[in-house]
């Protein structure tokens, strides 16, 4: 099995050195690009492929939230993206997470959690701490969804079915899980997951979560 290959961005020379030699010395993964900026790893991007990017959002030039929403553009999928923050703010994470992050860490976070992390949004599409979830709880017990216009049903608009597997994937079950338990095929799961992003307008498994929970789509 191929190595997972990871890049790492923040302009903070100690904390990204110290993070690659973290990394370096995890089974099965490998820093292959760095960059101080969002540009630069933009840049470098273009010449190189990665499955997952580590990135900080405070950084000049261009940050971690607007190099988020340029690698989302058009409904691009890939890299998988963890954000790297001292922020902790519901709304901040939220924001990133409904945006196309498909993980949240804190800078303060164990070696462990890290390489938990890389592992299950490579499997999972996305990974969620037990402070996540919570500012994910909180923000769905806030009954204050406006919105503009009339007011639109979502669930109305799922199939018990996708509603079914979308309270699957929240429960953080693989398409292989959910497949076995609701007797599909996982390629007719996959097409479910891709119908209901669709009919949501999310970019990604993690913001499919954020969203659902955010818009009370399943019970938690």
């Amino acid at each position: 099995m191929k190595n997972i290959r990871l890049a790492v961005v923040d302009d903070h020379n100690l904390f990204r050195v110290g993070l690659i030699q973290i990394l370096n010395q995890f089974d099965g993964m490998e820093v292959i690009l760095e960059a101080t900026n969002g540009i630069e790893f933009l840049d470098k991007l273009s010449e190189t492929e990665i499955d997952v990017v580590l990135l900080d959002v405070d950084m000049p030039e261009l940050n971690g939230i607007q190099v988020t929403e340029k690698l989302r553009e058009k409904g691009r999928q890939e890299p998988k993206i963890i954000i790297l923050s001292m922020h902790d703010e519901d709304q901040f994470i939220l924001h990133l997470l409904e945006n196309g992050a498909n993980g949240y860490l804190l800078k303060d976070a164990d070696p462990e959690e890290l390489e938990e992390a890389i592992n299950k949004v490579m499997q999972k599409g996305l990974y969620f701490t037990d402070f996540v979830s919570r500012v994910m709880l909180n923000k769905a017990t806030i009954k204050t969804r406006q919105r503009s216009g009339k007011f639109f049903n979502y669930k109305t608009d799922l199939s018990e079915r996708e509603l079914e597997v979308l309270t699957l994937i929240c429960e953080g079950l693989t398409t292989a899980e959910i497949a076995d338990k609701v007797c599909l095929s996982p390629r007719t799961v996959d097409g479910h997951r891709m119908r209901i992003m669709e009919k949501l307008g999310v970019h990604n498994t993690a913001s499919l979560v954020a969203f659902a929970i955010k818009n009370d789509l399943i019970s938690i």
